[in-house]
């Protein structure tokens, strides 16, 4: 080897070792931002960045990959000839100085970056010689292989520049490849075909015939076609449910390696459906989703993490995971918000139909339609907020809601107004974005005092939209949106005293404007207020208030609507697609879906097998118990109590009761343990510490103070009952002086009492047999003439 191609291998290795330096320091920063898992997020992005170099550093060609730094054999031949000549000139290394390294160092890293993958020519009259990149061809340069010219759509290319000059060319695929390429081309003018129509159909026969497209695509072995059809296969979305047909896809699709596909395929094995349940095989299938970068995935580990299901509790691989799906939420925050989480719970709703729900009943909307018809601009404003962000009940729909807000302010509505500003500060398909327009309605709504508006003009001050930017001025309306209670003016303060924008850098007010815009329900304020507790600005780092922060961040993504359709399945009739939806939002730990699921299959729901729906349930159930809620706490004391789903535990119900007694004071969990220290049931039998818990139920909740009445009478009859058991009646008698107690002539009082009492009932015993003579003769002609019975002289 000479001296030149030493020089250049070591170069080749210092490149090497430099990389290799540069990545030992990524992962290092990697594991010092703090947790478990934390390199999850960065062998994600290893794999994009491995998939990346594969595909711009490869090519196939007639069914082989060629790699960049391949070489043919005439490259090889050439090379060595070269290393040959360099090793007879003998250049020592000795003799380069510093200038000539360096000018051969960059000759060697441009000859580096100049070369390429070579595609060779198949068939045509250049069979085996390279293609030349560009050719020219019909008065065209093409830089790649192109099927002009050809009716059959094969691709090809020339091997000399002039294609018309030297005839030179050849094929760039087999046949074979090209039948496949061309099928995957027509699979995908199906596959865009049927989402053209689903995207823009609102209707339910047009979406199911996008599905038939969708359908067709995917018997082509279309990927994204593929995912929606076995998705809605899943969830009998406008295709009839079939749990084994997308459970094949959902393998398909993970054999190619689909995040999605591996994801749902994880969901099957969790929740048992179409398949025997495993939770090892559902944590390799997420996690390898995750990996792929599947959003889902990432909250159901985080979820798992958090509560320790399957996996040892992590707090910090929770807070991983957690963060990394919260980025994604809060940079799809738009200025006028995001959409409206509707959160019903089943068992609510069947205590109190209407109530629990929040939803709005069509004959309400439509009394507030004909309001706004009228005029009524309160109405108009509170219907164009309905149709802006979607949600109890009524679409999201940008073109009705910018009618209204219209309408409202010709009107001279600011809040409409501001709205309005809104909608074109941020721009969508019905209202073009628009800065000077934007700015002109925020101007009148905040000269008005409104502080939407005010906040508006804080925004366009604050990034310069329309007007020069002036810290100064945003600071100043912000502060006024605050002052009157304004979520955006208060999350956009806290923005400028976290960043020292405009102000002196104050993590303490920012963390109090952070605070009351949280109160308000902003998701940027949670996601602030979780950032700030994960690092420890401001505050002292709390790993568990980040996870819930961020929990909280990422429960309200775009997938939380699934929660309405899951809902709108329920109330239709079809229980099993409402219960599939909210097991998949169960997995990713919304406490909602948790309690519906469990709530659905306490009702025997049909896709699951009879057996199995009361400890599915109980384990659904005893999820939503851990993230607080009464009613799923108290349902699993119910179920240990009965022995639904487990055996019949009475010890185990009254921890449970009493949880919830302590925790949630839920009057009936006190009324339950009152009956069982009634009952001495998996407790001691203890009638004064009844007594004490029925009382409490009573004054818990009105709705218990009947219950507790009726038990409480009960309760004193069995009390009663003891105590005269326990004593000696025939000895308290004896022992009874009735001349010292009524005195000597006791006797005598006692006969008259019964005496009078005998002559009572003998005058009204006379009275009523008086009575039934006269009743049953003849009336009069004239009965209103009569006299009263009681009046007529005896007969």
């Amino acid at each position: 080897m000479g001296r030149r191609a030493r020089l250049r291998l070591a170069l080749h290795l210092g490149l090497a070792l430099c990389l290799a330096a540069l990545w030992a320091g990524v992962l290092a920063a990697a594991d010092e931002e703090g947790n478990q898992d934390e390199s999850l997020e960065s062998k994600t992005l290893s794999a994009e960045d491995q998939v990346k170099d594969h595909s711009t550093g490869t090519r196939v060609v007639a069914g082989q990959i060629f790699l960049e730094s391949g070489k043919t054999d005439s490259q090889s031949e050439d090379e060595e000839n070269f290393h040959s000549q360099e090793e007879e000139k003998e250049i020592s290394l000795d003799e380069l100085n510093s200038l000539e390294m360096s000018n051969l160092l960059s000759k060697d890293l441009e000859e580096a970056e100049i070369q390429s993958p070579v595609l060779t020519a198949i068939g045509g009259t250049a069979d085996g010689e390279p293609c030349h990149f560009p050719f020219l061809f019909l008065e065209k340069e093409y830089a790649e292989c192109t099927a002009d010219g050809r009716e059959d759509g094969r691709l090809w290319c020339a091997t000399t520049y002039d294609y018309k000059k030297d005839q030179k060319w050849g094929f760039c695929e087999t046949e074979e490849q090209s039948n496949k390429r061309r099928q995957m081309q027509e699979a995908e003018d199906v596959y865009q075909t049927g989402m053209k129509i689903l995207n823009e159909s609102s209707k339910k026969a047009q979406k199911k015939e996008a599905y038939q497209y969708l359908l067709k695509a995917a018997d082509m072995n279309h990927t994204k076609a593929m995912e929606k059809v076995s998705y809605a296969l899943l969830f009998g979305d406008y295709l009839k449910q079939n749990i084994q047909s997308s459970k094949e896809l959902f393998e398909k699709l993970t054999e190619e390696g689909s995040p999605k596909g591996q994801m749902a395929l994880g969901f099957l094995y969790a929740s048992g459906l179409g398949v025997n349940s495993s939770q090892a095989k559902a944590l390799v299938y997420y996690t390898f989703g995750a990996l792929g970068g599947n959003l889902i995935a990432h909250m159901i580990l985080g979820y798992r993490y958090w509560a320790g299901i399957g996996v040892l509790q992590s707090c910090e691989s929770a807070l991983t995971h957690y963060r990394l799906v919260a980025n994604h939420v809060a940079s799809d925050i738009s200025l006028t918000g995001g959409t409206v989480v509707q959160r019903i719970r089943l068992a609510d709703e069947v205590e109190n139909p209407g109530m629990a729900s929040g939803m709005l009943e069509e004959d309400l909307i439509q009394y507030y339609q004909f309001l706004a018809e009228k005029g009524d601009v309160q109405a108009q404003v509170g219907l164009g907020q309905l149709h802006l962000h979607g949600g109890r009940g009524v679409e999201q729909n940008h073109q009705r809601a910018f009618e209204y807000f219209n309408q409202a302010a010709n009107a001279g509505n600011s809040h409409a107004m501001a709205f309005l500003g809104k909608m074109y500060s941020e721009g969508s398909d019905v209202v073009p974005q628009s800065n000077e327009t934007a700015l002109q309605y925020f101007k009148k709504a905040a000269d008005m005092g409104n502080p939407v508006g005010q906040s508006g003009l804080g925004m366009a001050y604050l990034y310069g939209r329309g007007v020069p930017v002036n810290y100064e001025l945003a600071l100043k309306y912000f502060q006024k949106a605050a002052e009157q209670g304004w979520v955006d003016g208060q999350l956009q303060l806290g923005s400028m005293y976290y960043n020292g924008i405009g102000v002196k850098r104050d993590y303490k007010q920012a963390l109090k404007y952070f605070n009351l815009a949280s109160q308000g329900g902003h998701i940027l304020a949670f996601y602030n207020l979780a950032q700030m507790h994960a690092t420890g600005t401001g505050v002292m780092r709390s790993c568990h208030t980040a996870v819930e922060l961020f929990k909280n961040v990422c429960e309200r993504g775009r997938w939380s609507e699934r929660l309405m359709t899951a809902y709108n399945s329920y109330k239709d009739g079809d229980s099993n697609s409402a219960v599939v939806q909210y097991l998949l939002l169960a997995e990713q730990g919304y406490e909602v879906a948790q309690s519906n699921a469990a709530f659905i299959l306490d009702q025997k729901a049909s896709i699951v097998g009879e057996n199995e729906t009361y400890p599915r349930a109980l384990l659904h159930w005893n999820r939503a118990a851990s993230q607080g809620y009464t009613v799923a706490r108290i349902k699993l004391g119910d179920y240990h109590f009965y022995g639904f789903g487990t055996d019949v535990d009475y010890e185990t119900a009254f921890i449970h009761y009493r949880l919830a007694s302590e925790q949630q004071h839920s009057a009936q969990a006190m009324f339950n343990l009152g009956y069982m220290h009634e009952k001495g049931l998996g407790i001691k039998q203890d009638i004064h510490l009844a007594k004490r818990f029925y009382d409490m139920a009573a004054e818990a909740s009105p709705d218990a103070q009947v219950p507790v009445f009726l038990a409480l009478c009960k309760l004193g009859v069995i009390y009663s009952l003891q105590y005269v058991r326990e004593i000696n009646i025939r000895e308290v008698f004896s022992h009874i002086d009735m001349d010292q107690l009524l005195g000597p002539e006791w006797d005598l009082y006692l006969m008259t009492i019964i005496a009078l009492l005998l002559g009572t009932i003998i005058a009204y015993r006379q009275r009523q047999h008086q009575a039934i003579p006269r009743a049953a003769g003849l009336r009069p002609a004239v009965p209103q003439q009569e006299p009263p019975p009681e009046h007529q002289p005896p007969q």
